[in-house]
This record gives structure tokens, C-alpha cells and sequence, in this order.
């Protein structure tokens, strides 16, 4: 017998897939903080892993944040400082709790390139005052993703350049080499926090280079063998 609703439930968000015209489903929307060196002292933050380091730290956006690659977003309510961050994105086709880091890749479906923009000035003055700051990261349209790529077709990148453009003006260039946290230790730990599932993505973090976006501008992005997103900030 099928559930009856009290109003027709939102379509589920959606991924596109290259070479195939099927999508990927998104359930959840995980990210990484502070996962480049370099990123973590441009936030004033110490780098260092390892020995008495903390473990990653997590947040998260709502499925529906995501935005396809070409869209034009409106720039976001309550910010005067919207700030890009290029990504690598991990999108998983299995799951479960407790995932052995040696098995965790056995769990992605594919890898995307993504953005995650950032209300910086809300973050900032949560940070500040020691509040959370899911609504700096969480909020509508905030994470744009091209289309994801399959593991079958790419393989586990661990190394290529990822970088980010505005306007045609380079912003982000890094390495994925650099990452602090490797995509299985993500997995692994995040696994450790809440079982994971198929259609669940990974934002797994940024390298240095994040700054503000204004109406108008083109956003550009790639990771090399993996794929690009491209968006445009409206007003």
C-alpha cells in the first residue's frame, strides 16, 4: 500500500553522470574542514596531523544545496561576503558504519569537481561566538557539482591539479597530492560518525587561494581527470 502525503513530496535532488544518461540520487551532503595545509593557515588555523592533532572535523549541507554545472545562483541572503572553495567531491554508491579505511574505496561510485560556497562574514562572527555555523555552509544553492565521473572510467585519483577561476582570473590552484586527509581516511572516519549510504557525496575539502564572489562574476573550476563545474553568480 503506497503512503499517502498531506502535499506532493519534493522531487529528489540529483547529480548528473558523464556518458550516461542516468543520475545519480543524492541522499546526503557531507564536507571536510580545513583539509589543505595551506587553506588552514590562510583561516589561521594549525595544519599539523598526526601525533596529538585533532581528527577531521565534519559539517554538512542539505541534499537539495546542490546546484548543476552552468546554472546561474543568486547571490544568498544575510552575506556581504560569499566566498568560493573548489573541491573534490567523492560520491558513493555503497555504505555502512565503521568502514576500515583499507576497504573504503570498495564504497565510491565516482568523483565530481564541486564548490562549496561559504557565507564567510556568517561563519566568521559564528565562529566568533562560539555558535554553530551550519547556516554559513547549509544554506540554498550552496553547493554547486559537475557532472560526477565513475571510478570504472577514472579510476581513485590521488594526485592532479584542482583549481578554481573567477572571470577568467586564476583563484585556487593546488594539488589533490596535498590533501591532508586521504578520501579512504575520510571515509573511514566519517563512517565512524554516522553510517553512510549509497548517494551520499563527499566534499573533501579546499586548497588555499578562497575568496568573495560578487553579482556578475564566472565561476570556473576543475580537477584534473576528473571533471569541472562552472556557475554564475546572479543578483
Amino acid at each position: 500500500m503506497s503512503a499517502e502525503f498531506i502535499f506532493p513530496p519534493p522531487p529528489s535532488p540529483s547529480v548528473a553522470i558523464a556518458q550516461d544518461a542516468r543520475r545519480f540520487p543524492v541522499r546526503r551532503i557531507f564536507c571536510i574542514a580545513l583539509n589543505y595545509a595551506a587553506h588552514a593557515r590562510e583561516m589561521g588555523k594549525d595544519p599539523a596531523r598526526g601525533g596529538d592533532a585533532e581528527p577531521p572535523a565534519f559539517f554538512s549541507k542539505p541534499a537539495d544545496a546542490v546546484v548543476e554545472s552552468g546554472a546561474t545562483i543568486p547571490y544568498p541572503t544575510l552575506t556581504h561576503n560569499l566566498h568560493h572553495e573548489i573541491e573534490l567531491v567523492a560520491a558513493l554508491g555503497k555504505g555502512g558504519a565503521d568502514i576500515p579505511a583499507e576497504r573504503a574505496l570498495d564504497c565510491v561510485f565516482g568523483y565530481a569537481a564541486g564548490v562549496d560556497l561559504t557565507r564567510r562574514d556568517l561563519q566568521t562572527a559564528a565562529r566568533s561566538a562560539g555558535w554553530p555555523w551550519d547556516m554559513s555552509k547549509g544554506f540554498d544553492h550552496s553547493a554547486p557539482i559537475g557532472a560526477i565521473s565513475p571510478v570504472a572510467a577514472i579510476g581513485h585519483p590521488t594526485r592532479g591539479r584542482i583549481a578554481l577561476s573567477v572571470n577568467g582570473v586564476l583563484r585556487q590552484a593546488g594539488d589533490l597530492s596535498d590533501l591532508i586527509w586521504s578520501v579512504p581516511d575520510i571515509i573511514a572516519a566519517l563512517s565512524r560518525n554516522v553510517a553512510l549510504a549509497p548517494g551520499d557525496l563527499i566534499f573533501t575539502g579546499t586548497p588555499s587561494g578562497v575568496g568573495p564572489l560578487l553579482p556578475g562574476d564566472l565561476v570556473d573550476g576543475e580537477v584534473e581527470h576528473v571533471g569541472s563545474v562552472a556557475v554564475s553568480i546572479g543578483k
